[in-house]
């Protein structure tokens, strides 16, 4: 297994009052990081929401599909899928991307055991070094 840096962000951020599944989706992005004001189109919205549509089905799908189910030129479709890549969102197989697990809960899961790990690292890191400096 290829051990990749994987950047998660978190913002902690009030819920959306409206019980829409699309807010909800696009707070929970904004939650993980993902969406920014500068994405004026939504272009990474649109390709998260599709990766959970395709996952659903079990597909994985080539950047050129992803691209063309959402709208989006190959390389705008590249720059998010690294970033979504990079978060540990979704995983690549051959050229191919899905959603990295079944569903938006196990993800939150998986994401929250990812933290812990990177976390329980730097405390040992840090232990040592506190050692080295006896501090």
């Amino acid at each position: 297994m290829i051990i990749r840096e994987q950047r998660i962000t978190i913002i902690r951020m009030s819920r959306p009052k409206a019980s829409n599944v699309n807010d909800e989706l696009r707070w929970l992005g904004h939650c993980l990081g993902l969406f920014s004001e500068r994405d004026k189109d939504s272009s990474l919205y649109r390709l998260f929401v599709e990766l959970i549509k395709s996952r659903r089905g079990g597909q994985l799908l080539s950047s050129d599909e992803l691209a063309r189910r959402v709208g989006l030129s190959r390389g705008t479709a590249v720059h998010h899928l690294n970033k979504l890549l990079e978060s540990g969102i979704v995983v690549e197989d051959r050229n191919r991307y899905a959603l990295r697990v079944a569903n938006l809960e196990v993800l939150i899961e998986e994401l929250r055991k990812d933290i812990r790990r990177a976390m329980d690292d730097l405390k040992e890191i840090a232990r040592q070094i506190d050692e080295e400096l006896r501090i």
